[in-house]
């Protein structure tokens, strides 16, 4: 945990920021995996993290802003729970610890709310994502589940504080990155023919565990890099692959790490491999220095979008002007998704509360329906204090040529012939974090290699 201090500074300012009522945070419960007794890896509530810093399940909260109070509820240990797991620090130590003095058993939260809507005082709460809590809202507030309305009060406060990142939230972040590069470069040193994609996988979860981190998301390591979130590990890597490893770590405290690499198989890229990572990574370094405070990163996303658009001019897979076939979209046959993200707490970072408040305003809401633009989580202007992943990328998804070819979709700017001598290219992303500062950017972590000659020589070095 940060310091009773942290917590109460944060608290005090989302007070500030709304106006009235009772703002309710639900933690997380362990949820089973096939009985009660066997649960999935527990995870707790990054907002409930941020406010309060507790990580225990079936614990809730209230900031009760007209009353000034401040509760935790919860359960303390029976003694069935100390024989079986031993004495733990108790649950008021811990709301101590979090700059909470009262605390009350869990079944008094119904009782709480049910007291303020007696007094028709408001409830603010943010949307539930585990079904348990939807199904405990429902019952706490007594409506329906699909009746439920979110405080849109409560979200745009913690969006705005959440966004900006302290400076040790960034050391967190740092450390996350770092261990992040490590398991990079130790898929470098296995990737080679005749490992399996699960190996490379198990094994950068072992290096995260060793560093007492967890993996922030799935990893995705795969050859078929041209599907975007590939979870199929059972490949056998083979001469003349690209290999696309897009992992990160989290630290004790949830904090993220968000890295992709693409290296191949063989000791070397082939020329056809090198020519599309160059396109990439040219399209990365610039999009990486159009980074800062004022700019709206869906400017960034679609001057990205242009240079990628320019390399495949280059290679003949496209034509025409670059600027006019990415305001046709043209470039989404090649780069269907968005440039980033925001990052912190969660590596999609507070995607539960709405990419609409977390990543567009009022002003400028988010595309919803155009192919691409639907997928960019991120597009208002950045602020000193933003975390942000970029990470441009080509996929070839045959599927997807197939259709486009059909319809004879953006002739104007796609050479079919040439594309379909690519069609089962796979893919190939760049990704790495940064923070925005007052006058730019900078990138967090010791830095990972990601020239073709770096990755060459690491590679040979490595499988010699």
């Amino acid at each position: 945990m940060f310091s009773a201090q942290t917590y109460q500074e944060r608290r005090a300012a989302l007070k500030g920021s709304v106006a009235n009522g009772v703002l309710l945070f639900l933690g997380n419960i362990e949820n089973p995996v096939n009985f009660e007794h066997n649960p999935y890896y527990f995870r707790q509530d990054s907002t409930y993290l941020y406010y309060f810093g507790i990580q225990e399940p079936r614990i809730a909260a209230i900031i009760d802003i007209d009353e000034d109070k401040t509760i935790i509820f919860g359960d303390e240990l029976s003694i069935d729970d100390i024989v079986w797991m031993g004495r733990q620090e108790t649950l008021k130590e811990k709301s101590i610890k979090s700059g909470v003095q009262e605390t009350l058993p869990y079944a008094e939260l119904a009782r709480y709310i049910q007291k303020v809507q007696a007094s028709n005082r408001k409830v603010h709460y943010l949307p539930p994502y585990q079904s348990s809590n939807k199904i405990l809202l429902g019952d706490l507030l007594g409506i329906k589940i699909a009746e439920l309305q979110p405080s849109v009060e409560m979200i745009r406060a913690i969006v705005k504080q959440r966004s900006v990142k302290e400076a040790q939230e960034i050391v967190q972040i740092e450390q996350a990155v770092n261990v992040s590069n490590e398991m990079h470069l130790l898929a470098m040193r296995m990737a080679g023919p005749g490992v399996k994609e699960y190996e490379i996988a198990n094994a950068i979860q072992h290096l995260a565990g060793n560093k007492e981190c967890q993996m922030s998301y799935p990893p995705i390591v795969t050859i078929n890099g041209g599907i975007l979130h590939n979870h199929y590990r059972l490949n056998t890597l083979k001469e003349g692959d690209l290999f696309l490893n897009d992992s990160g770590a989290e630290t004790a405290m949830g904090y993220a790490g968000d890295l992709t690499r693409t290296f191949p198989v063989s000791k070397t890229f082939t020329t056809k491999q090198k020519e599309i990572y160059e396109v990439v990574l040219n399209a990365f370094n610039n999009a990486q220095h159009l980074l800062k405070p004022g700019v709206k990163f869906r400017d960034i996303h679609l001057k990205a979008s242009q240079y990628l658009v320019e390399g495949l001019v280059d290679l003949g897979l496209m034509k025409g002007n670059p600027e006019e076939a990415v305001k046709n979209h043209a470039h989404t046959l090649f780069f269907q998704c968005g440039l980033g993200h925001m990052m912190g707490l969660d590596v999609h970072d507070m995607e539960d509360l709405g990419e609409q408040y977390v990543g567009y305003t009022e002003e400028e809401p988010k595309d919803t329906k155009t192919f691409g633009l639907k997928s960019l989580r991120l597009g208002k202007a950045l602020e000193p204090g933003f975390v942000v992943t970029v990470e441009p990328g080509i996929y070839m998804i045959p599927e997807l040529i197939d259709i486009w070819q059909a319809e004879n979709k953006n002739a104007d700017f796609i050479n079919y012939d040439k594309v379909n001598e690519y069609r089962n290219f796979g893919g190939v992303r760049v990704e790495d974090d940064f923070l925005i500062t007052n006058d730019g950017y900078r990138l967090l972590g010791n830095g990972l290699i990601k020239t073709a000659a770096e990755i060459e020589n690491y590679r040979t070095e490595h499988l010699d």
